[in-house]
């Protein structure tokens, strides 16, 4: 089980916002591809995921503020 964390982009973030969810439960992530849209108050970006695996559990709905380090997801082997 690998937990996928929200990156800390830049000095200053404080939070972001969870777009959308680019992937759901059940799907395969390779490594580097993109799993969900966040936005900062300068920027929009993807969080790419840092394993390959599939997704066992999306711990954030979309629309929801996170911060960085928070867990937002996580990937089993596959």
């Amino acid at each position: 089980m690998s937990d996928i964390v929200v990156p800390q982009w830049g000095l200053t973030m404080e939070d972001a916002t969870l777009v959308t969810w680019l992937k759901a439960v059940g799907d395969h992530v390779d490594e580097g591809e993109p799993i969900a849209e966040l936005e900062t108050d300068k920027t929009a970006a993807e969080l790419e995921s840092p394993f390959a695996g599939t997704v066992t559990e999306l711990l954030v709905e979309e629309g929801a503020d996170v911060v960085p380090g928070q867990v937002v997801a996580r990937l089993g082997d596959g």
